[in-house]
This record gives structure tokens, sequence and C-alpha cells, in this order.
């Protein structure tokens, strides 16, 4: 048998070992930090030069470590020289994963300037908001969101670095083609870095309906990094001799990099410590299980609804998915059946779930092999390697064990502030803690089980949908009166998005007619799939509250 878990923590975070684990006081707080972990993030890309293995496969396409940084080096010429990208300016990347995405978010950080992550499925008016509100010095896009982005960016006075254009269609104003611009063999600019340089603004959206630029330092991110790598060495300790594939460490990217999970755990990974990263196109789940097999993939790390998607397809058990070790992820809560079904199904492939955030670069506690099993509907245990969870109270007090209250996080890869957010940074974060908004409780053996959440929040798929940004949108609407939006559970997506409307006297609106308006105003994922009509008034409590706990089962039965 395995080790337990303080004898598996113990072993890979003792002095001497790559995961030796000390304390640092950083702004005054202090933390458990891993000893070993790259003070910044272009040290972790400078490891890729002079390594000819296969890096990124995608499509037809194959780009080796060494090919992915001389790429870098001529990106990051040409952010200085001839953008005049300087450190701390902010450059936003707006593109579906491509193998430019890596290449862009090594260049930006190594320079010392911020790589600001724009979510690709945004509206034009979602992106320009960010645009403006991280006040970017230059886009690097695809085609798509170029020509999403090019009003905005004209507004802003900022050009466009255009990544895969159409070299017969004329270019708009002020963009310009990657391949017109980069200079291959060029140098990559001598930038001092810091740890507490920041590095990143990954958006997260917002309760009063724009959303937050998370900021987050290369120590951080590093810090994240290396914690999730700690996790795989513990993990590899805790389960039996021989119960691996045997084969070399293959990512599967199945999750945007524009958001923290395909960034951090899997990318950054992967770029860490030289494994293969498989990218789609886009979720397909018989072409992931076609890429699985030819590729022997090994860790296929997801939001729930694309475990699900992958053995409910119909030609699930005509692939080879035996190279599987780790099937899961996190950004949504996984139904008891799911952990059961993929323990059952895969060969060697083990249920896992992580707890993190947005806040806290993707890591948090999380839920692996047996302990998931035997404990299905907890993400894992409370006190991790370098990260401590608590239930506190209202008043921010610890609450006994077993009781309910709202859970707090506290480790090195936190976030640092939100970004212009003085007023939301004080709130969510203190004495180094982080306020999840999340209602949980922590059990007498110390796993954490989340319940509910203070923030008015649906998880689709993986997305946030904060209630207030939808509501907002549909209050724009002439018609409307009330509105409230309320999440429904749903077996494959966790969540899916419903809204109650009260119109006013006199006024009419169809479904078809609210889901095209929210439609050019929202991205897809957060416009409402089931909508009721009422000509009653919304249920509120004695304080004027609207009574939303009530609502799924009065309006959607």
């Amino acid at each position: 048998m395995g080790l337990s878990m303080a004898e598996a923590i113990a072993a890979v975070s003792a002095p001497g070992q790559p995961f030796e684990v000390t304390n640092e006081s950083v702004d005054g707080v202090e933390y458990r930090v891993f000893k070993n972990a790259p003070p910044t993030l272009g040290e972790y890309f400078e490891r890729l030069r002079g390594d000819q293995q296969t890096f990124v496969v995608y499509e037809d396409e194959e780009w080796s470590f060494d090919r992915v940084r001389l790429e870098m080096d001529a990106l990051a010429h040409a952010l200085v020289k001839r953008y005049g990208v300087a450190v701390g300016d902010r450059v936003g990347i707006a593109m579906r994963n491509l193998p430019e995405w890596i290449v862009a978010f090594g260049a930006i950080v190594s320079i010392g300037a911020i790589s600001v992550s724009l979510n690709a499925w945004w509206t034009e008016d979602e992106l320009e908001f960010a645009v403006n509100d991280a006040r970017l010095s230059l886009l690097v896009a695809d085609s798509e969101r170029v020509a999403r982005a090019a009003g905005p960016c004209q507004r802003a006075g900022i050009a466009i670095l255009g990544v895969r254009l159409d070299e017969l269609e004329p270019l708009g104003p002020g963009v310009e083609r990657w391949n017109d611009v980069l200079e291959r063999g060029a140098v990559m600019p001598d930038v001092a870095l810091r740890p507490d340089l920041d590095a990143t603004i990954l958006y997260t959206s917002g309760t009063t309906g724009r959303p937050k630029g998370a900021v987050s330092t290369h120590r951080a991110v590093s810090q994240s990094i290396m914690a999730f790598a700690s996790s795989s060495a513990i993990n590899d300790l805790r389960r039996d001799a021989g119960s691996g594939s045997g084969l070399a460490p293959c990512f599967i990217l199945i999750v945007p990099l524009f958001h923290v999970t395909g960034c951090i755990p899997v990318m950054m990974s992967c770029v860490a410590w030289h494994f293969k990263l498989i990218m789609m196109h886009r979720w397909e789940p018989e072409r992931a299980l076609q890429l699985i097999e030819r590729h022997r993939v090994t860790s296929f790390v997801g939001v729930p609804t694309q475990s699900w998607d992958l053995m409910e397809n119909a030609h699930f058990h005509d692939y080879d998915t035996s190279s599987l070790t780790l099937v899961g992820g996190g950004g949504a809560p996984a139904p008891p059946a799911l952990v059961s079904r993929v323990e059952r199904t895969f060969t060697r492939g083990r249920p896992s779930l992580g707890y993190g955030m947005t806040e806290t670069n993707a890591y948090g506690p999380g839920n692996y092999g047996d302990d998931y099993v035997s404990h299905p509907t907890s993400t894992g245990r409370s006190r991790t390697i370098v990260m401590d969870a608590t239930i506190r109270d209202l008043d921010g007090d610890e609450v006994p064990v077993g009781e309910r209250g709202e859970i707090w996080l506290k480790g090195p890869m936190l976030i640092s502030r939100y970004w212009a957010r003085p007023d939301a940074t004080a709130t969510t974060l203190v004495d180094g803690w982080l306020r999840t908004g999340d209602v949980g409780h922590v059990d007498a053996d110390g796993f954490l089980y989340i319940e509910d959440r203070l923030k008015d929040m649906i998880v689709r798929a993986g997305e946030n949908v904060y209630c207030a940004e939808v509501e907002s949108a549909i209050y724009e609407i002439p018609a409307v009166y009330e509105a409230a939006v309320v999440g429904l559970p749903n077996e494959r997506l966790g969540e899916e998005v419903a809204c109650v409307i009260r119109l006013k006297d006199g006024a009419s609106m169809t479904e078809d007619e609210l889901r095209t308006y929210l439609a050019a105003h929202l991205a897809p994922f957060k416009v409402p799939t089931q909508v009721v009509f009422t000509t009653d008034p919304l249920p509120r409590n004695p304080a004027g509250k609207l009574m939303k706990r009530e609502m799924p089962a009065r309006y959607f039965a």
C-alpha cells in the first residue's frame, strides 16, 4: 500500500527534496513556500531553449520546445523594439487555443510586462470594457477576435497584432500581421525580472455587473506551478506501486488558455516539466478520444461536463484510453455519480477534483483516487502542502469542526490584488487570507466540503456567471419591470442559467427576443437557456431582497 497523506507530504517536502518547503514572509505575511520554486516565469520559459522534443501538437502541426522559445524571442523583441512595451505595461491576449497563445504569454511575462487574458467568447462590449479597464498597450488576437476588438482598440488608440490572418484580406487600421512583424532570429531583450513583479491579469466575473482583473505576481504563479507538481508527487507516493501507466506525462488541453485552469495547471505545468501538450481546436468528445489514443495522453484536466461527454460518447469503448492516469479537473462541483463512474470506466484513470479559482491561480484543496472515491462529495483535505483552509463566521472568527461558515484560503499563490479595485481587494484579501465567498465545513478527518455560495453566482460548465451581470443586461430592456437570474441543476453542465422576468404593464416580449438582445451584449454562456415570464411580483423577503432560493422550485419545477 502507498503512504498516508501526512507521510507523503512529509516525504516530498523534506530538506533536500525537490519540493522542500520553508517559511517566507511576503508583504508582512508568513507563508509556507517551495524553496526551489523558480523566482520568475522567465526562468521556466528560458529552460525550453534547445529542447528539440515535441512540446505542442495542434491539428497537423508539431512545435518543439525550442521552436516555441525561438518564436518567443522574436515576439519579445518586437514587443519592446516595435511597440515600446515596457515593464509593467499590459498586453492583452484574445484568441482561441493556438500555439501562438503560449508564445505570446511567454514573451509578455519574459520582458516584465503583464499578460492580460481576455475571454475569447466575449462580445465587443465586453472586450471594450477590458481593453479600457486594463489600459492595454497592445492586443494580440486571432482573426475572429481582431474583427470583434477592432472598434474598441481603435477607440482606445492601441495596435493589434493579428495571428493567422488571411494573407489576402486587407488589414484594418492599426492591425499588423504576426509574420510581418516578427524577425526570426532576434534576441530576447535583457530585462531584469523580480518575484514581486506583476505577471498576469485574469478577469473574473464581477458581482456588480463588470468583471474584475485578478493580478498575480511571478512568485504567486511560480508557487502554484510547484504546488500542482507536488500534488502529483504526493499522489504517486500514495497509490500502489505499478498503478501508473509507465508512459511519459502528456496533457490534452480541453479548456481555454484564458482560463486559469488551462493556463497554470495545464499549460504552465507542461512548460515547467517539459510535458507534451495536445491542443484541441475545439471541444469534441470523439476527437478527444482519438487524440488520447494516438498520443497516449496521461492527464485529462477539464470541467466535469467534459468527463461526462467523454464517457457518454457512443464510440467511447472503440478507443484505447488505458494511458490515462488522471481524469477530472475542477471549475465546478462533480456529482458523486460521476466520481464512481470514472473509477469504474477507466483502466488506470483515477477521478480527481481541485478546488481552485482565479484568485488562487487554480490551486486549492484537491481530492484524488481513493480519497475521492471514499469522500465523493468533498473537495479534499483542508490543509495541503502549502495552503490552509479555515471556516469562519461573518465576524471572521473560526468556527468549530463540522459547523458551516465561509471558506477562507491562505497560501503563497494567492493574487496580490484586483486591478484598480482597492475596495474589492480589501474585502476579499484579509491579512494574507482569501475570502472565497463559498460556504462549507470541515469534518473531523480534515476533509473540506463546499455547500453553498455567498456570492450570487452560477457555475456553468466551469464558467462563472454572476447573476448581477446578466440581470443588469436584462434591465436595459425597456419592457422589463423585474428580473431574477438563478442557476438550475444540470447533470451535464453542473448548472444552467435561468431567469424569471416580470414585464411592465402592457409590455410584451418573447424568449427569442430576450435571447437575441442578450446575445449582442453577453457571451453565449451567460445567456439564459430557460426563461419564465410572470405577471406577479417576484418573491422578496421583508428586507426587500429577492428570495432566489425559492425560485427554482417555484418557477422551474
